[in-house]
């Protein structure tokens, strides 16, 4: 059985289309309720979040070198806020990580 990729392609335009269309129909008014302005604040950090971490576990040899680099990144991040010495820390540890172990 072939798989109709045309229908696969009309169904993937038709949810891109939905979601960019149905917003602009339904909201006329600017929004004011604080619930629904700071859900709508925090939502690209929590999708950025939850692409990036995943790929940080799953980019190393081992799962648990990725989990250890996140963490001594989060610390490191917190305590310097200099983001090229954060991601060469994480980079380096799990590259001895690798040669230890």
């Amino acid at each position: 059985m072939k798989p109709d990729i045309y229908l696969y392609i009309l169904v993937m335009f038709a949810v891109t289309y939905a979601i960019r269309v149905i917003p602009l129909t339904l909201l006329r008014k600017p929004i004011t309720n604080r619930f629904v302005k700071s859900f709508l604040f925090y939502v690209p950090y929590v999708t950025l979040a939850l692409m990036t971490f995943p790929a940080i576990v799953e980019a190393t040899s081992s799962p648990v070198y990725g989990i250890i680099a996140f963490i001594l990144g989060v610390v490191l991040s917190w305590i310097t806020g200099n983001m090229f010495l954060v991601e060469i820390c994480c980079c380096l540890a799990v590259l001895i990580m690798n040669m230890l172990f």
